[in-house]
């Protein structure tokens, strides 16, 4: 299950913050803040999607992530390694290193990268 942008911008501060209270995600909001109610909805969202859970202090609750930004993102991309791309990582790969501004130093540092994942791999 995907987040809606609105939802993905709201994880992003859960994640930054671990845990937090509405009070805390209101202030990582650059003005205008939504309103209050516009978060709470898209909490109760999260929530049910099952991305956000809450501890319950009075009033008051405290919300962390049920899942890692780690592997929504590592799900989200290999979603859409599966949808645009035939299910090919290297055809990904190829349209990622053609059609983005990548400096050659950056090429580089991805060689290096897929090299080291290469040797993991191999033992």
């Amino acid at each position: 299950m995907q987040l809606s942008k609105t939802e993905e911008q709201l994880m992003r501060y859960i994640w930054k913050l671990e845990k937090a209270f509405m009070k805390d995600l209101l202030e990582e909001y650059p003005d205008p803040k939504p309103a209050t109610t516009t978060v709470a909805t898209l909490l109760k969202r999260m929530s049910a999607k099952g991305f956000v859970a809450y501890k319950e202090f009075g009033k008051s609750r405290q919300y962390f992530a049920l899942i890692k930004k780690s592997d929504y993102f590592s799900n989200h991309l290999n979603g859409l390694i599966k949808n645009f791309f035939n299910n090919s990582a290297s055809q990904f790969a190829s349209f990622f290193t053609s059609e983005t501004d990548l400096s050659a130093s950056e090429l580089e540092e991805l060689r290096k990268i897929v090299d080291q994942e290469i040797k993991k791999k191999k033992k």
